[in-house]
């Protein structure tokens, strides 16, 4: 990746330099010049659209913005656009199969882990990070994983059960560690 101005031959001080990266998004590759200084969660958001990426206080702190990036939960807020060149990234429009719900998602609605819904994005992302560990988490793991992402409606109890409950009915062999990648 090389940063360049937009304006050949310029070194006007009002042009942005702006990056080509090249990044998988839920299993497909995208290509594009992006501004050096644009943040993943407004790539995400803005460029593709991907607006399940909620962005609520720009610093790190919320956890709102949560994506998986090479199978680690990392907070796109603090992270720029053009270091997703040459990795893979998956958003939370991944967890649905179709026009389904994935096993995540229904058990978060069965549970009512899910309130105004500013967080769920988050705290989805974060469990299917987790999941890419392997095994199943006891409730204080669960915790401790899900502490990064603030919720100001449910008090974590049904978002903690359903995370669970969702384990609980994984097999034991990480099968979602082999989906982290793509």
């Amino acid at each position: 990746m090389t940063a360049v101005h937009d304006s050949p031959g310029s070194l006007d001080q009002d042009a942005e330099p702006t990056a080509v990266v090249t990044v998988s998004v839920n299993g497909a590759e995208v290509t594009g010049r992006v501004p050096v200084r644009m943040h993943a969660a407004d790539f995400l958001r803005q460029r593709l659209g991907l607006t399940g990426t909620h962005v609520g206080c720009e610093q790190g702190v919320c956890g709102m913005c949560t994506v998986i990036v090479d199978g680690e939960a990392v907070k796109s807020c603090l992270m720029l656009a053009c270091q997703l060149d040459g990795r893979a990234v998956r958003t939370v429009e991944s967890l649905a199969e179709g026009d389904r719900l994935g096993p995540l998602q229904e058990a978060f609605a069965a549970r009512g882990a899910l309130q105004c819904g500013f967080c769920t994005p988050g705290l989805l992302m974060t469990a299917t990070a987790l999941a890419y560990q392997g095994g199943r988490p006891d409730r204080e793991a669960v915790r401790e994983e899900i502490a990064g992402v603030l919720c100001r409606c449910t008090g974590y109890e049904p978002i903690v059960t359903a995370i669970e409950e969702y384990f609980a009915g994984l097999p034991e062999t990480g099968e979602e560690e082999e989906n982290a990648r793509t």
